[in-house]
């Protein structure tokens, strides 16, 4: 798995937590949408189909459940 920064995965949680009507029943998805915001500089459209950094989205997913779980 690549070398990813604890302070990226750090910030990226923070993003994940200040999105609008997030929750943690859709975890996955926020993090997707981090995940893509980071590489693309923007949010993904509804049917956006841009690949993403799967390591860093799995890492970020991974982090982020064990806060809640």
């Amino acid at each position: 798995m690549a070398d990813i920064p604890d302070s990226l995965i750090k910030s990226l949680i923070k993003k994940v937590e200040e999105y609008p009507r997030f929750s943690k029943e859709e975890i996955e998805k926020f993090c997707w949408m981090a995940v893509h915001e980071h590489k693309h500089g923007v949010l993904p459209s509804e049917y956006d189909i841009r690949e993403i950094d799967e390591e860093l989205y799995l890492k970020l997913l991974q982090e982020l459940k064990s806060n809640f779980y």
